[in-house]
């Protein structure tokens, strides 16, 4: 009377009730498959750092007693499809039964639910037993509000979760958000901390991955990833940034330096999406350092605002509006990405740097992403599209829940202000501001036109000259369209003249 249990590559955890006993009638399936590493193009590392995590986990159940079928890759057996492949585990063990943890993504999601429907056999959806919320949990809360916001629902689960509250229910320090404390340009002390990470040689599974035809980019670095194996290696990264390096992150969260790439962030990121790591223990090992006096209150509150606001306000947005969300284009933007996405290879420093080490480490942190990557692309008038499969791709911790919305929306502004109250669009100032990455630069950060200009300048004040019909109204950027209303007419038109040409030839900045 066999069950089959189906484990996703980004499920885990196993700290999951489904663990707690071996059960002799149970076989727990893991699969890689190439409908999963070829739906977009992958980087190297990602696509090696989960099968390289999804065979540890698999030999850890086994070593713990429970039956495990492992399809690998290159398994003769494997069909490289999901259902093709549960369909004949059925038959092939008598299996009675099927269930399956919640996936995280949408298109799995519905993949599974379909398949579910024709089959002959009862077949049970379960809890991930990982968020803080449910699946609807933030549609619920906000109703048929327009527009929402993850101040608010961050609010509301520091109440309801008693997440840094004094006794009198209320912010303990009297505020939300300390994100105004949090934007320091890194001065280049205290110094970037070493990276502890133990490193992994998967070179045989690389080459698996490879034979097995496999299409990827980015540099793989076989021999010495760094990703996390494991839960027990997740866990002394925790540890780690928790001691050595929280203390630092709320100060320069934002800061970018071409002399630090991970600066002071955690790159938990990982793990967490990988449920190795649960976000409560994550949270509470950050507040337990604060109430320690170890940390800042600012520094705690910026990294519990990415965990307990972002991460699980994004995921709401993303199971309230799917599947046309990811179709959101309201600027009508459709120009495709320039070639140097692929290769780094640009005159422009900071996006050099920071589509370079994307490439190399598949990593960059999140004002990398939003204010240099993100933020050209939203002026240039990128397709949205295109980079939303560009970023899955190319991050380590990219699955479609979390970098959906923050593309689309965040990033973007495609959902139209649903997300977001403003698209984070930025001149060259706000890039020389919070990094050192003009300097040396081809490009002049203070020249709006003419041929050494800064890019980002003529196209940031293009972009809000292009969309003035609809973002004109918007009391957030009222101080924008003052500005650039006191501009000349002939300096107007020389912006957009030299915007235009940037965006015809994108290839070659």
């Amino acid at each position: 009377m066999t069950t089959l249990r189906l484990i996703l590559g980004d499920q885990l955890n196993p700290c999951h009730s489904w663990f707690a006993t071996p059960a002799p009638d149970v076989v727990h399936v893991m699969m890689e498959l190439r409908q999963e590493t070829d739906y977009v193009r992958h980087h190297a590392q990602k696509i090696l750092a989960i099968f390289a995590a999804m065979r540890d986990f698999s030999a850890h159940l086994k070593s713990r007693g429970h039956r495990v079928r492992y399809v690998a890759i290159d398994d003769p057996s494997n069909r490289q499809s999901m259902t093709a492949n549960l369909e004949a585990l059925i038959t092939h063990y008598g299996a009675v039964a099927v269930e399956y943890q919640e996936p995280d993504e949408w298109r799995l999601d519905r993949l599974l639910a379909d398949w579910a429907a024709g089959l002959s056999i009862p077949c049970r959806r379960v809890s991930s037993e990982h968020f803080y919320t449910g699946r609807n949990d933030a549609a619920g809360y906000f109703g048929t509000r327009q527009h929402w916001r993850q101040e608010a629902l961050y609010r509301h689960l520091r109440r309801k979760h008693r997440i840094l509250l004094d006794d009198n229910g209320g912010p303990i320090g009297g505020r939300w958000n300390y994100d105004a404390d949090n934007r320091q340009r890194w001065p280049g002390n205290p110094p970037e901390p070493d990276d502890t990470r133990p490193e992994h040689d998967h070179s045989g599974l690389w080459q698996t991955i490879t034979a097995a035809g496999v299409d990827s980019f980015g540099q793989a670095q076989a021999t010495a990833l760094r990703w996390p194996l494991n839960r027990a290696e997740a866990l002394a990264q925790l540890q780690t940034f928790i001691e050595h390096t929280l203390p630092h992150f709320g100060a320069y969260q934002d800061a970018m330096s071409q002399r630090a790439r991970r600066l002071f962030h955690s790159l938990l990121s990982f793990a967490l999406n990988m449920k190795m790591l649960n976000p409560r223990e994550v949270v509470d090992a950050a507040v337990s350092a604060w109430h320690q006096g170890h940390v800042p209150l600012a520094a705690v509150e910026g990294f519990v605002r990415q965990i307990v606001g972002w991460r699980e306000y994004v995921r709401g947005v993303y199971w309230a509006r799917m599947p046309g969300y990811r179709d959101s284009n309201a600027l009508s933007h459709t120009l495709p990405l320039p070639r140097w996405f692929w290769d780094g290879n640009t005159g422009m420093h900071c996006l050099a740097q920071a589509i370079g080490q994307s490439l190399e480490d598949a990593y960059a942190h999140h004002i990398q992403r939003l204010m240099v990557i993100g933020n050209f692309g939203l002026i240039a008038g990128l397709s949205p599209q295109a980079l939303h499969e560009w970023y899955l791709g190319v991050y380590i911790d990219a699955f479609e829940w979390v970098e959906l919305p923050n593309t689309l929306g965040m990033s973007q502004f495609a959902d139209g202000g649903l997300l977001g109250s403003k698209p984070y669009a930025g001149s060259a100032s706000y890039i020389g501001r919070m990094s050192d990455y003009c300097s040396g630069c081809r490009y002049q950060a203070k020249q709006r036109v003419g041929a050494d200009a800064c890019p980002f300048n003529s196209l940031y004040w293009d972009f809000f000259q292009r969309h003035r019909t609809r973002l004109a109204a918007n009391p957030r950027l009222a101080l924008v369209y003052r500005q650039l209303d006191k501009l000349p007419d002939s300096e107007r038109a020389a912006i957009a003249t030299r915007a235009a040409a940037l965006q015809a030839n994108l290839d070659a900045l």
